[in-house]
């Protein structure tokens, strides 16, 4: 090898069958590994001559490396590598590093015509993150770079990629993207899709309820909302705080509609699923499966269980991540069956992750029929505006930023329009209650409602909503003549970054 190496510690279930004679002299590498406080997810450092660097080994079972949440791990992992080798290049180790090597390095890594892939501010201040903890953690001083230096950090990060779609932009994407509809809003010949109600109904339970992947990803069947406001077309749940980003248990919404979508596909897809696991024995050669004996309720529900060998067990709901939910299971009426809500075909849970190939292939999905063949030539990061514009593209999280911004509106909508609430009205209403950004800052489950403005809805925040929807024509009664859908075609006209159908239909050839 010329270059450094990352491997990662697997899951338990994960190891696979190893060789009868070991590995790298090792007998039993699962134990040896376990032996010297390596976890699942742990990056492993080779050198460039293929031995483990030990120096590196200590920094990753340290308490600064080892309190980091496991897709930091990760990241962090992948940004000291890119580093190792720059060094390795001149024949320095990462404890002799000096100032000069990381000007020089980061000169190459976000500006240097030569390579190809250059990096943004946002991206070079997460690598500087990692570099600092790594040379703090080693004693190399002075510091080669310290991210809470002003000159370390890059000047043009920008706090969060965010990407909205307009509601009716969102339904074009989900009928040609996921229910294989043709411009003209019938299924393709020849179109099929065995897990189209469970992508749809996940895709409308994050736009209805502004989750973010991992935690609508990680839901429980027992956890979905089901106790309806006593007033409106909203149910409320419970998210747990381990599979959180901020690690708070929280409260959610999810409008009825979305529930109904979602309790449609366990009826349907999910239970044929599980039927089809059950009959070609899946679940009895699971390594783990943790079944489930009761669930308690109250401010702090506990799951209760039995493994395979009959030792009980139990833990908080709201202290079990998602990797420990997929080992749970419930006594099913043809036997045991994932608790997990979403589940892959072979009736196995669907990791988060995995999410991110359902939105990229209804991406490609869109292009193929929204796009003539010269434009889907051309990789999308070098298309014209024009282009990229005729085709819908949608992540997972601008499901959430979505959902922030319609929330927005309509709270505006509502306070402006409908309550006919006067500016001191709407004063005592926002001393009481909030206004429209805190109240979105509470359900996207943020701290502070400065985030909220700032990651999220940067680039309206600028704009006057009060102005923009009191310019809506009224009848004589007072009711609006501009819905919504007028509301968001105007943003989008108005505003850099907001797709809507019409202006995707207007560009289409």
């Amino acid at each position: 090898m010329s270059t450094w190496h990352v491997v990662r510690v697997p899951d338990p279930e994960r190891w696979g069958t190893l060789p009868v004679g070991g590995v790298l002299g090792v007998q039993d590498l699962p134990t040896a590994v376990s032996q010297i406080r390596l976890m699942p997810g742990d990056p492993v450092f080779v050198r460039p001559d293929g031995m483990v660097d030990s120096g590196l080994l200590d920094f990753v079972r340290s308490k600064e490396f080892r309190n980091l949440e496991r897709e930091s791990k990760r990241n962090y992992a992948t940004d000291i590598r890119i580093l190792l080798d720059f060094l390795s290049s001149r024949g320095v180790s990462w404890q002799r590093a000096t100032e000069q090597d990381l000007v020089d390095f980061r000169d190459w890594r976000c500006r240097a015509q030569e390579n190809p892939q250059r990096v943004g501010g946002t991206k070079w201040n997460r690598e500087a993150a990692a570099f600092t903890k790594l040379f703090k953690w080693g004693k190399v001083y002075p510091l080669p770079v310290d991210v809470s230096r002003r000159e370390d950090r890059a000047a043009d990060s920008v706090s969060a990629r965010v990407s909205w779609l307009t509601p009716r932009t969102w339904g074009l994407w989900s009928d040609v993207g996921l229910r294989g509809h043709t411009r003209a809003g019938v299924a393709a010949p020849g179109w099929e899709s065995r897990t189209e109600i469970r992508n749809t109904s996940f895709v409308q339970l994050l736009l209805s309820s502004g989750l973010r992947r991992q935690e609508g990803g990680s839901l429980l069947t027992f956890e979905l909302p089901t106790q309806q406001l006593r007033h409106g077309r909203y149910l409320h749940g419970r998210i747990a705080g381990a599979v959180t980003r901020a690690k708070n248990t929280r409260t959610f919404y999810a409008s009825v509609d979305a529930v109904g979508q979602v309790e449609a596909y366990v009826q349907s897809e999910r239970a044929w699923a599980v039927q089809r696991a059950q009959a070609a024995g899946c679940y009895d050669r699971l390594a783990t499966m943790l079944l489930v004996t009761s669930v308690t309720r109250g401010i702090k529900p506990k799951v209760e269980w039995v493994d395979a060998n009959g030792v009980v067990g139990g833990q908080e709901l709201s202290l079990l991540g998602w990797r420990e939910r997929r080992w749970l299971f419930l006594e099913g009426p043809d036997g045991p069956e994932p608790a997990w809500l979403w589940l892959t075909e072979q009736g196995l849970p669907m990791e988060p992750e995995r999410w991110n190939g359902v939105f990229r292939n209804a991406n490609l999905r869109c292009e193929d029929v929204l796009l003539n063949e010269e434009e889907r030539k051309v990789d999308r990061r070098f298309r014209l505006a024009n282009v990229r514009g005729k085709s819908p593209y949608a992540t997972p999280h601008a499901a959430r930023h979505s959902m922030a911004l319609y929330m927005l509106i309509l709270l505006n909508e509502l306070f402006e329009s409908r309550y006919g609430l006067t500016k001191g009205d709407l004063r005592d209403f926002a001393m009481l209650f909030g206004d429209p950004w805190w109240l979105v800052k509470t359900l996207l489950g943020h701290s502070d409602v400065e985030t909220t403005k700032r990651h999220y809805l940067a680039p309206v925040s600028h704009l006057q909503l009060e102005s923009i929807l009191a310019a809506a024509e009224t009848t004589a009664d007072g009711q609006d003549v501009e819905s919504l859908d007028d509301v968001f075609a105007r943003l989008a006209r108005e505003t850099q970054g907001i797709q809507d159908i019409d202006s995707l239909l207007e560009a289409a050839p």
